[in-house]
């Protein structure tokens, strides 16, 4: 750096100039004096020599905060910290632990309940630890007298960022240590944060709930306000299709709490602890006069079996982490990203046997999922809702390590007719698989939507409206399969020709019809039928009737008029599907210019 000084300095003066300036900023000095080009003095920065081991090191002030975070880490009061074991609950911090801890480490199986202040090695961040601190912790200077009972570290929440299976992502994990997990003004702010980050870094989410709802003795500031508890919901509309949002669900949810598990798009539950309702037992008896518990209004067998907001039920918490672990291996980040792929493995058995277990008469059932285990890689099937609408099958699965969304009738529920929870369960499926660029393949074995007066009663056009929309509307890749029969308008929902799919497909046992032989023949046969009195020539004639009306149904016929794409020899249907994925992965699907359909 070069420095002019007044004409009248003297030699000594400069020197001392450019040697404060040198040692001041550190660099390199050249002081002239007055007008003159060479300069008067020169001088270097000192060298500086550090000690060996640095004698500065954290101060009391340090050492404060550090004490503050490790009483944050302890949760709530300890007599809530003791209770979790007999709730088969980890503490909250162990729960992150076994959440995001080193994966070659120890598995947290029981509580610790203790916390250590170390935060787990796959936890990215945390934000918002010191929420509420000013109400309760000794340290803060509102605080005149400390009380045990009213300890709200974190504000009972703890969100942040996190590494899970190789995957950056987005957590909320509430503490019910504290005020049983309840929801208030800084935690609900920090919810919302965090929802409002992920819409912008596409990451997914993860929902680790313990909540039994809002706080409704301190309401005032969280419940009505624009950025109050109500705004999950908003956030999870936006986030809804944008980034996949999983929740495992580990306490009582209930009333607003309810809704994160379903606006999530998968939602896990826990054997023996989990349970969600939009009110309480005891609001419920208040209400109804109904007098029921916690686990027959909104337990796992309820949602799993009855209501359908359940994907899956875990056995413990580490059996949820292996769930969620399993099914974020199909999900891309964000939509508009490919879901990643794996090394292919062979099936589970071998596509040899496909033709012996797909029975030529088409009442006779067999188990699909054999079916699914021969065409799909092994080890890869991951069902989803499998005790809800059961007839019908929703896997994700992977063929030649291509995650697929599997969507097949199965025959050995009601022979594979689909009736309004069955309908829905696949809809949702489909727009769900849709969103994240998941391929479809259809395996249709079905006489069609149920009849009846009950399923009108409980919705089959309507449900079945949005399956038909569901199919109809998704744009990735699509493969259909008529496996056997594809009677009514079954074969609109299950993908058929008129579906846009990349292929349909047929097995030499495939049929597609308005509807089955029998019911056909008794609708334009049965005048002439009763008109035959011997029994046993009107049995021959019905015989020859449904052997001409399978004939003209046989997907033969259909190949020949082009109806379908081709028939695949049954122990060549694997490597017909890996080529058509393989070869359709990249398509562009036109869609109408409009806001969005009103069927969903």
């Amino acid at each position: 750096m070069k420095v002019h000084v007044g004409a009248g300095a003297t030699d000594e003066e400069a020197e001392a100039i450019a040697a404060a300036l040198a040692e001041h900023l550190a660099v390199e000095i050249e002081v002239h004096v007055g007008d003159e080009q060479e300069p008067t003095a020169t001088a270097t920065p000192p060298e500086t020599e550090y000690p060996l081991e640095d004698d500065l090191g954290p101060t009391e002030r340090e050492a404060a905060l550090r004490e503050e975070i490790e009483d944050i880490f302890e949760g709530g009061p300890e007599k809530y910290r003791d209770r979790l074991p007999e709730q088969g609950k980890l503490f909250v911090r162990d729960r992150l632990e076994l959440w995001f801890g080193e994966e070659d480490g120890p598995v947290v199986t029981e509580a610790d309940n203790g916390g250590d202040g170390e935060a787990p090695t796959g936890l990215r961040f945390e934000d918002g630890k010191f929420a509420h601190f000013d109400a309760w912790h000794p340290n803060s200077p509102e605080v005149e007298e400390h009380d045990e009972g009213n300890r709200l570290p974190a504000d009972g929440l703890i969100t942040g960022a996190a590494t899970f299976e190789e995957r950056d992502l987005h957590f909320m994990a509430n503490d019910f240590t504290v005020k049983a997990g309840s929801m208030a003004a800084h935690g609900v702010e920090k919810f919302l944060r965090m929802q409002q980050r992920a819409l912008k870094t596409g990451k997914p989410v993860l929902y680790l709930m313990d909540s039994s709802g809002g706080r409704i003795d301190q309401q005032t500031g969280f419940f009505a306000n624009r950025e109050g508890i109500g705004k999950y919901y908003y956030n999870h509309s936006m986030l809804s299709g944008r980034v996949p949002q999983i929740c495992v669900l580990y306490g009582p949810c209930i009333a607003g709490a309810a809704y994160t598990p379903v606006f999530a798009d998968f939602t896990i539950m826990v054997e023996g602890m989990s349970a969600m309702a939009i009110a309480s037992p005891r609001m419920v008896k208040m209400v109804t006069g109904e007098e029921i518990d916690l686990e027959e209004l909104g337990g796992p067998a309820v949602h799993a079996r009855h209501s359908g907001s359940a994907d899956l039920v875990a056995r413990d918490e580490a059996h949820a982490r292996e769930l969620v672990a399993n099914l974020i291996s199909y999900l891309p980040d964000k939509a508009g990203e490919k879901p990643p792929r794996s090394e292919p493995t062979p099936p589970r058995y071998s596509p040899d046997g496909i033709d012996e277990l797909v029975p030529a008469e088409p009442n006779r059932p067999y188990d699909v999922h054999d079916l699914i285990e021969r065409i799909v890689d092994a080890e890869s099937v991951l069902e989803l809702r499998p005790d809800y609408g059961s007839e019908i099958v929703t896997a994700l699965a992977r063929i030649d390590g291509r995650p697929v969304g599997v969507v097949a009738n199965q025959p050995t529920e009601r022979s594979g007719a689909i009736f309004p929870d069955s309908a829905s369960k696949a809809a949702e499926f489909i727009w769900t698989c849709d969103a994240y660029e998941i391929p479809l393949l259809y395996l249709c074995d079905t006489p069609g939507f149920m009849a009846g007066s009950q399923v009108e009663k409980d919705g089959i056009l309507e449900e079945g409206k949005k399956f038909i929309y569901a199919t109809a509307a998704a744009s990735v890749p699509q493969q259909t399969v008529i496996v056997r029969k594809a009677y009514g308008a079954g074969i609109y929902a299950m993908g058929g020709p008129a579906y846009d799919p990349e292929s349909v497909i047929g097995l030499p046992s495939g049929e597609i019809a308005i509807m089955g032989p029998e019911a056909a023949i008794n609708a334009v046969y049965a005048r002439k039928l009763d008109e035959i009195d011997d029994p046993e020539e009107r049995e021959r004639r019905e015989r020859e009737l449904r052997e001409e009306y399978r004939r003209d149904i046989d997907v033969h016929r259909m190949a020949s008029e082009v109806v379908i794409d081709e028939i695949v020899p049954p122990s060549a249907l694997r490597d017909e599907l890996v080529a058509r994925f393989d070869f359709y992965a990249d398509i562009e699907k036109d869609v109408p210019d409009k806001k969005h359909g009103t069927i969903l």
